[in-house]
């Protein structure tokens, strides 16, 4: 069966968490946070002398049953065995959209491809996102891993905002044409988009992002004296921020409101310490009116259904038509040249 013939893996990688799943489906398979837990006993063994033999060809070894699954884990898997057992730490691949760790980045793809989507990656296509900053280098990276490790039939590497811009393919009117605010839980940017095409020059990056926000709760719970375990914090910080929080029209009428029922404005907490078992509860009142509230600025703001994965479900559109077979790269040497005709 031709590789063509076959919907195609799409593939949003970001700092925080990780899109995946096939081409045409409205909604990612997995979404997981972007982090490795490797076996500390694993990681420090001697490395093998070529860079080709520590790297190893991941089909062979899972074809022939021998991968190391025990020496390390991805996403939720991998936060749960951190905290049970102290022989696993935790990587992080990408930080602030980009990646940093190349071996650990394999590693968690790796798991992506064969312990999650289990797919031959020879047999699919593949659609990958990048940050709008990326380095010519990284793509180059990419394409070798993707072609010479997993041995992909076909590539195509597209830029996250401009994949946020073609999930609009759906609705009745889809400009190609717009200002993309792009909000991640390590990068911000604000790309200018015009006929589908980066307007490189105008980019613009903020220097506060999602994971800040947490970290910002999580200080003012600190603040207030709740008993969360120091290694639950941040996990609690997040899930009460994707909860409970969101930005206020008129912040003094959101404290008049607070004021006059305030049980009934209060979001409570309970949670369970990993160490010892037992429970313990926090609550959340004011801390939900102390980010800044929206300025008075006309602006015709335009909310994807899905923006959670909006990147994602633009790239399985993308990846749906029959002009991505026109696109995609076929082996790493193109990427190389189209990066060199490209700058």
């Amino acid at each position: 069966m031709d590789a063509a013939s076959r919907p195609a893996v799409v593939i949003d990688n970001g700092t925080g968490y990780t899109k995946m799943g096939f081409a045409g489906n409205v909604e990612p398979c997995f979404i997981t946070p972007t982090v490795v837990a490797v076996n500390d006993s694993f990681s420090s063994a001697p490395a093998p002398a070529a860079r080709g033999a520590a790297k190893g060809n991941w089909l062979a070894q899972h074809s022939a049953g021998v991968m190391a699954d025990l020496d390390f884990y991805i996403g939720e898997e991998a936060l749960a065995r951190s905290r049970a057992s102290s022989t696993y730490s935790l990587s992080y691949p990408i930080r602030n959209g980009q990646v940093e760790n190349w071996d650990t980045m394999e590693r968690f793809w790796q798991q992506c491809i064969f312990n999650y989507l289990r797919c031959d990656p020879e047999d699919h296509y593949f659609l990958l996102t990048e940050s709008p900053l990326t380095a010519p280098e990284t793509r180059e990276y990419t394409g070798e891993i993707m072609f010479e490790t997993f041995n992909v039939p076909g590539l195509y590497i597209g830029v996250q905002p401009v994949l946020a811009l073609a999930a609009g393919y759906t609705t009745t009117k889809c400009e190609m044409t717009g200002v993309v605010v792009d909000v991640g839980d390590g990068a911000t940017h604000i790309v200018p988009v015009a006929d589908g095409y980066v307007i490189g020059s105008s980019i613009r990056s903020i220097p506060i992002t999602g994971k800040d926000v947490t970290q910002f709760i999580q200080q003012l719970m600190k603040e207030r004296g709740e008993h969360i375990p120091a290694e639950e914090s941040l996990d609690v910080a997040r899930r009460l921020k994707e909860m409970y929080c969101y930005t206020c029209s008129d912040i003094v009428k959101e404290f008049n409101k607070h004021d006059r029922e305030p049980s009934k404005y209060i979001k409570h907490w309970n949670g369970i310490k990993p160490k010892t078992g037992t429970k313990y509860s926090c609550d959340m009142g004011y801390e939900r009116f102390l980010g800044p509230e929206a300025q008075p600025i006309e602006v015709n703001v335009v909310s994807h259904p899905i923006q959670r994965y909006a990147v994602w479900f633009g790239g399985s559109v993308l990846a749906s038509t029959a002009e991505f077979y026109e696109i995609y790269i076929i082996d790493s040497i193109a990427i190389s040249v189209l990066l060199v005709q490209a700058f």
